[in-house]
This record gives C-alpha cells, sequence and structure tokens, in this order.
C-alpha cells in the first residue's frame, strides 16, 4: 500500500502539472513575457520517462520490502471485504499528488521568469527546474510514505537499506544528467543558476515539511477512522 500510495500521488504529480500548464499556456506566457508558446511546457517526454523508470520505479520497489510499523500488531484488524483503496489512502494520493504537482509547476514558473536571459533560455531554464523539482521532490516525498501517521524524525530513515540505496542511485542518476554537458543536451536542459538551484532545494524539500505539518495535525489520517 506504501508503493502504490507513492506512485500514484507521483504520478498525479506530474499529470497535474502538465494539465495545469496546457490549460494556462497563453496566461502564462503573456505573464512571463513570451511570445513562442509552442514550447512553453513544464516536461517533455523524455524527462517524464525517465522519472517513471528511475526515480518511481527504484524507490517504490524498496517500498513493498519496508519494514512493518512498531504499532501494527495493536490495530484492529481489517474487514476481508475492505479494498485497498481506502478513504484515507484516497485522500493521501490525491493532496500529496496535488502537493506534486504545484511544487513542480511553481518551480517551471520561477524558472520562465528568470531576470537577464533569452526568452529561449528561460523556458529552458523553467524545463529544468520542473524537471530536477519534480524528480528529487519525489525522493524527499518517499520518507513522507514510510509512515502515515509517525513523524519521519521519530520513524527513522535508516531501517530501511534498500529504499536508502534506491534513493542513494535515484539521486546519483539524476545529478550525472544535470552535471554532465553531453546528458544535459540530451534531456533538453541546461545548467541552472546558483540562484535557481537555491530555489529548486527549497521546493525539494517543501513536501517534506508540508506532509510533516499534516501529520501532526492529524490531517494526515483523518480519513482512516471514517
Amino acid at each position: 500500500m506504501k508503493a502504490i500510495q507513492f506512485l500514484l500521488a507521483s504520478n498525479i504529480g506530474e499529470i497535474i502539472v502538465i494539465f495545469i500548464a496546457i490549460m494556462f499556456t497563453p496566461m502564462i506566457a503573456s505573464a512571463a513575457g513570451i511570445s513562442d508558446i509552442s514550447e512553453l511546457v513544464p516536461l517533455l517526454p523524455i524527462h517524464i520517462l525517465w522519472i517513471n523508470l528511475v526515480t518511481d520505479s527504484l524507490p517504490a520497489l524498496a517500498l513493498a520490502v519496508e519494514p512493518a510499523n512498531k504499532d501494527l500488531m495493536k490495530r484492529k484488524p481489517i474487514k476481508p471485504s475492505k479494498g485497498i483503496f481506502t478513504k484515507g489512502l484516497t485522500f493521501r494520493v490525491a493532496y500529496q499528488g496535488v502537493m506534486i504537482g504545484i511544487i513542480t509547476l511553481i518551480a517551471f514558473l520561477i524558472g520562465i521568469n528568470t531576470p537577464n536571459i533569452g526568452e529561449h533560455e528561460r523556458i529552458a531554464v523553467g524545463q529544468t527546474m520542473a524537471f530536477a523539482t519534480l524528480a528529487f521532490a519525489e525522493l524527499v516525498h518517499v520518507f513522507n510514505v514510510k509512515s502515515n501517521k509517525e513523524s519521519i524524525f521519530k520513524v527513522g530513515i535508516l531501517n530501511n537499506t534498500k529504499l536508502l540505496l534506491a534513493i542513494g542511485v535515484s539521486a546519483l542518476m539524476m545529478f550525472t544528467i544535470l552535471l554532465i554537458p553531453a546528458l544535459r543536451d540530451i534531456f533538453n536542459i541546461v545548467a541552472l543558476p546558483v540562484e535557481n538551484i537555491l530555489e529548486v532545494i527549497l521546493l525539494v524539500l517543501s513536501p517534506l515539511v508540508i506532509v510533516e505539518i499534516f501529520k501532526l495535525l492529524k490531517i494526515n489520517t483523518a480519513k482512516d477512522e471514517e
């Protein structure tokens, strides 16, 4: 169920950012001062393919062998007739997917509004920021899924070495693409200015903060009691 929650939320995030960008392309282009709207897409097909094959799949496989939560034997038995898609799971998939999508869209909007560079370069920066933010935000979000009730700071991050290895491999492959010029050309991305890198880092870490707040306020598990 953790793997399903992670995969569905990640894919919903991708759908949302592309859907919103397409629906509001003229408005976004006008606000950013971009005349050629034909290239104004936050993610290219190769970006989505890479994220689905690498960033999503490896951590999801590792989540499948996540150790059981400590309070497992204290929970009430689950009814045999109860399906996997409970109200709680559906709610988490929905809001976390929207969260990832909005964060990625914000990264794209920041990128295309980068000052002192040309229109084509701004679109390239926006796509690079969206790609990097989506990929790394999903890797950070994996830690949120380890427990829907307890804070990650209480659960800990070192109890699943396979998950840490999967995240490390995925992150290393992303850094390889971002840092090697020949690979950047293949993925149609660019080297980011320092200020944009700092903005990406803040956006990447935001899913952890948002879900931790939801856990603290018990919003993350509110639907589980229904």
